[in-house]
């Protein structure tokens, strides 16, 4: 394992995205566990602690937006960095996104370069 290896969580309904977003973390290095059902995120959160979230804003029945602050209260404020996820990367998104909590605003699909960037600015 590398140095930098973290535990890195997926939450996105898609399960194509999230198993190639899986894949992506794993290549470049991180153990990564996925939801794909947004109602378990909370859950997995609370018993695994990562440091590190990649959490869909667009999920059935609660959005990322929503789910986030309830995520990072319960991990402890900054013991935990979440990046949102979306097809939607318009300035209004991105406010919302910042508002909620997120640390980043990454477009779908998520490029491999960008992904990387991220990882090194989330320390």
């Amino acid at each position: 394992m590398h140095t930098n290896t973290r535990l890195v969580l997926v939450v996105d309904d898609d399960v194509d995205t999230a198993m190639m977003l899986s894949a992506l973390l794993r290549h470049l290095g991180h153990a990564v566990e996925c939801v794909t059902q947004p109602e378990a995120a909370l859950d997995r959160a609370k018993r695994l602690r990562p440091r590190l979230v990649f959490l869909d804003i667009r999920l059935p029945g609660t959005s990322g937006w929503e789910l986030a602050p309830l995520i990072r209260d319960e991990l402890g404020g900054d013991a935990v960095r979440i990046v949102a996820l979306s097809g939607w990367g318009n300035a209004e998104h991105r406010r919302r996104s910042r508002e909620a909590g997120f640390d980043a605003h990454v477009e779908k699909p998520v490029d491999i370069e960008l992904l990387r960037s991220i990882l090194t600015q989330i320390e």
